[in-house]
């Protein structure tokens, strides 16, 4: 054992939903449910304990204008930090963030490597912008620079057609996530229409985010091949203001935006309803704030999904999906603790009373 405080976590351990534990012990930043006999130098915090939020659609690193210099991106991270959320998903960043590795302070980041996108057809500085030829070799490019994950970018404003369309051609997306595949990595989409997805999904996709044009026809597609979305609804509210910005040019895509804006809650909760896996996403970066996390359960929440089943998705079932332990034994001691039953009132998620990250109280 270290000469490290022994950390008592007192009161209700949400293990999961159903496993509720009265203590935990922090020793050697691990957890553990046997008090340790040698401790002399212990300290004692009490509350509702979760595994620390996952946020599986984050972009660290990022801002408006594209890559962020070190100062604005550790910013980004403290705030999602101070938030709960310790594990994100880093759904895209043009920014190396590997040193953030080094950082015991800072939540853990499961990376996407950068956007890979069709030329002209994503915000700009964001992405790699490639033709379809070329998607097999960045693909695999992006699958050795990050972390299990590649992120493609599923369709954008064509401005010729005046609307939401699909980037890439069919056979190029079978190829290049076949290549993921055998390079160990998973695949993820942005996808805000309709016409991107059957071939996304057919073509072996993992996972969708935002999800905006899933319609009832695609949804058993989904559920039978397993497909994750992201919903991002905190990310799908500014939807109006955007469509306001392009009325003038572009009136049909401006019109399709706020009709996925309107149905967006009928969305989620009709893929929820048919088993489809729903995580916790906020878009953070870019234009979005960081610290989020709260608001976006409480959004599923509001969409219909039950609120227990809301928080397993920015906890015990998002861990389990990207491959990371909750407050089992031995587990890193990442935790956020709260004053009330999260289960019964997720917005108490907005108010952690600690944070604690690698064993160590941080906030």
């Amino acid at each position: 054992m270290s000469d490290e405080p022994v950390l008592h976590v007192k009161g209700r351990v949400l293990v999961g939903p159903d496993d509720v534990r009265d203590e935990l012990w922090v020793v050697d930043g691990r957890v553990s449910y046997d008090r340790p006999a040698a401790a002399r130098d212990i300290r004692t915090v009490e509350g509702w304990a979760l595994p620390g939020l996952v946020d599986a659609h984050c972009h660290v690193g990022l801002g408006p204008e594209g890559p962020v210099d070190v100062d604005e991106a550790e910013k980004q991270a403290l705030t999602d930090r101070d938030a709960g959320t310790l594990l994100i998903r880093d759904a895209g960043s043009p920014s190396d963030t590997r040193w953030t590795d080094d950082r015991d302070d800072l939540p853990n980041i499961i990376r996407a490597g950068r956007h890979i996108a069709r030329t002209r057809r994503y915000i700009r500085n964001f992405a790699h912008e490639i033709e379809p030829d070329e998607l097999v070799a960045y693909v695999a490019r992006e699958a050795r620079r990050g972390d299990g994950w590649v992120k493609l970018v599923g369709d954008w404003i064509d401005r010729g057609l005046g609307d939401l369309s699909p980037c890439w051609p069919r056979e190029a997306v079978e190829a290049a996530i076949a290549e993921a595949h055998l390079l160990g990595a998973r695949v993820t989409a942005h996808c805000f229409a309709e016409s991107s997805l059957r071939d996304l999904v057919e073509a072996g996709i993992d996972c969708i985010e935002h999800a905006t044009g899933l319609t009832d026809d695609l949804i058993p597609l989904f559920a039978s091949r397993g497909v994750a979305i992201v919903p991002t609804l905190v990310n799908i509210a500014t939807f109006p203001s955007m469509a306001a910005g392009g009325e003038t040019k572009f009136p049909t895509w401006s019109a399709h935006m706020r009709r996925l804006h309107e149905r967006r809650y009928d969305t989620v909760r009709n893929a929820y309803d048919a088993g489809i896996p729903v995580y916790v996403g906020t878009d953070a970066g870019g234009s979005l704030a960081h610290g989020l996390v709260a608001a976006e359960v409480a959004e599923l929440v509001t969409a219909g999904i039950p609120p227990v089943e809301a928080l397993a998705a920015t906890t015990w079932q998002a861990r389990e999906w990207l491959g990371r332990p909750g407050l089992t034994e031995g587990a890193p001691a990442d935790l956020v603790l709260y004053e009330r039953d999260p289960r019964t009132d997720v917005r108490v998620l907005g108010a952690p009373s600690r944070v604690v990250l690698n064993g160590r109280v941080v906030g």
